[in-house]
């Protein structure tokens, strides 16, 4: 006699990856921007700078590492669709964002730097 198992729904699996990836390309994203983004600089102006050094050489390892993440998280958004799994509106929105931003992060780089500098400075 042949016994069928179910396997379990992988559906919140499936969403938690996709959340990592988009987490994961927005982290990514963020440290590229760092070379022209010094972060809390009262506070750490000196350490800022020297990441800004570092990773200002990074930039395009960085921004690559967002772009294949991105890639990824609509990959695993997409596949979740053809399982007829239904990912989380949470996945959906956390992925949407991370585009958004990484797009407009390879786009406009001194224009978010520049908003930014005047942010900080009011």
């Amino acid at each position: 006699m042949v016994q069928i198992t179910q396997e379990p729904t992988e559906n919140t699996s499936r969403s938690g990856r996709t959340i990592s990836a988009s987490l994961g390309a927005l982290g990514s994203v963020i440290l590229a921007s760092s070379c022209c983004l010094p972060l809390t600089p009262f506070l750490l102006a000196a350490g800022t700078a020297g990441g800004s050094a570092f990773f200002v050489k990074l930039r395009p390892f960085l921004l690559a590492a967002s772009v294949l993440l991105i890639a990824l998280g609509f990959y695993q958004w997409w596949r979740a669709k053809q399982c007829n799994c239904k990912p989380n509106l949470l996945s959906r929105i956390v992925l949407c964002f991370s585009a958004m931003v990484v797009l407009v992060s390879i786009l406009f780089p001194q224009a978010i730097a520049n908003l930014v500098a005047n942010l900080l400075a009011s």
